[in-house]
């Protein structure tokens, strides 16, 4: 029997003839491409094997291919405003995806949009599940990251808003990206942030075990399988590598790279976007702004492999390729149902639920407001505040970003 391939996954946010490329890892070689839009960053996910899909950059959908069908657009799955990011869990039950502040749940057997969880104060920026698809985590560019069991959202009482199990709130700029380790609920989670810091997170109890300063904003974090080392994309290009077992342990530590020059690794030329390690933690896939996608050494720390592509890489992955995607008469399971645009009943009338909550008001309050006709009219004037107000916010906050994070002159 044949060892599992080993593949890297590439979009970039130009796009010029291909939306995504496949090529062998060790080899180069290009084995497939998929046509039909723009992937945005920490929008490409693998569903069940069987089908790849891309949150398009700035648009209010996502694509969806066969793996084998690749000239051909299956599906566009409608979202009510563009998508930030976009995740699948591994069981390939349910589809999780980013849109402005607000995260969507989808049943993929359905295609139900089953709840709208909107939990963080600014643009959700990355989301991923656990191995096991009991929690999912989220990170947004309010600073906080929110870790959610599955069971918990989808049983939740409809009369309350879900609430995550743990909110963390330790970084004080936007989170730019998150990586979930094995074991399932008590698995470990790494954070980056442009506040120059990586922290790593247990899922079971909420506990802070590691924070790592550095000199640079990071922008990517990914750990190997067998979670030794933590690896961190810079802004300024370098990749640097930080060991999780060197004795004695701090809670807190300062990354310098005068002392630490075996650690780093150097070759982009501008920000690091992405990050990904092979099954055998030997090699490292990084995608960067520079519009090339390296393959690394993580012993010599030598760059091996330099792939150009035609814009900005937004997504650079290593995967163990799928028997769908190498066999030519491959076909999936099941086909891909339409994805509702909309909560169970919303379109058709029903009480709206946003959340998880449902607004229910009795016969004695609508009586005291004037009937339901005015009720309908405030609840739309008040909802229009509170765009505005998050509007203002949004700009505030990306304005005050933008101020701290400026090079000093």
């Amino acid at each position: 029997m044949a060892a599992p391939m080993e593949v890297a996954v590439c979009t970039d946010s130009a796009a010029p003839m291909w939306s995504c490329i496949v090529w062998e890892l060790h080899s180069g070689a290009n084995l497939l491409t998929y046509r039909g839009g723009q992937a945005g960053p920490h929008g490409l996910a693998l569903l069940n094997g069987e089908y790849l899909l891309a949150a398009q950059l700035g648009k209010n959908y996502i694509s969806a291919w066969e793996l084998q069908r690749k000239d051909q657009l299956q599906q566009k799955i409608m979202c009510p405003g563009p998508v930030t990011c976009l995740t699948t869990s591994p069981n390939g039950l349910y589809v999780l995806a980013g849109v402005a502040e607000s995260i969507h749940l989808w049943e993929v057997s359905t295609g139900n949009l089953l709840v709208i969880l909107s939990r963080h104060y600014q643009d959700v920026s990355c989301l991923q599940f656990t191995g096991d698809s009991s929690h999912f985590i989220s990170g947004g560019k309010d600073c906080l990251v929110l870790a959610w069991s599955l069971c918990s959202v989808l049983q939740a009482d409809p009369s309350r808003i879900p609430a995550p199990r743990h909110v963390w709130s330790h970084h004080t700029l936007p989170i730019t990206d998150l990586h979930c380790g094995f074991g399932g609920p008590l698995a470990r989670v790494a954070t980056s942030s442009l506040d120059q810091t990586v922290k790593l997170w247990e899922v079971s109890s909420g506990e802070l075990l590691l924070s790592v300063l550095f000199d640079v904003s990071i922008m990517a974090v990914t750990m190997d399988l067998a979670e030794h080392h933590m690896f961190c994309g810079g802004s300024e290009g370098s990749i640097f590598q930080v060991d999780l077992f060197t004795w004695p342990g701090q809670r807190e530590r300062n990354f310098q790279p005068e002392q630490d020059a075996g650690k780093v690794f150097k070759g982009h030329r501008n920000q690091v976007t992405c990050l990904s390690v092979s099954t055998d933690g030997s090699v490292l896939l990084s995608g960067s702004h520079d519009e090339t996608v390296r393959l690394w050494d993580v012993q010599s720390k030598q760059c091996i492999r330099t792939v150009a592509l035609k814009g900005p890489v937004t997504n650079a992955t290593v995967l163990l390729a799928p028997v769908s995607m190498l066999s030519s008469d491959f076909r999936p399971s099941l086909p891909l149902p339409h994805f509702n645009k909309h909560l169970l009943g919303a379109e058709h009338g029903d009480e709206p639920r946003h959340g998880g909550l449902t607004l229910r008001l009795g016969l004695h309050q609508q009586s005291v407001l004037g009937g339901q006709d005015q009720l309908r009219v405030r609840v739309t004037e008040l909802e229009d505040e509170v765009r505005n107000l998050r509007k203002i916010n949004r700009d505030l906050f990306d304005f005050s970003t933008r101020f701290i994070t400026r090079p000093a002159k």
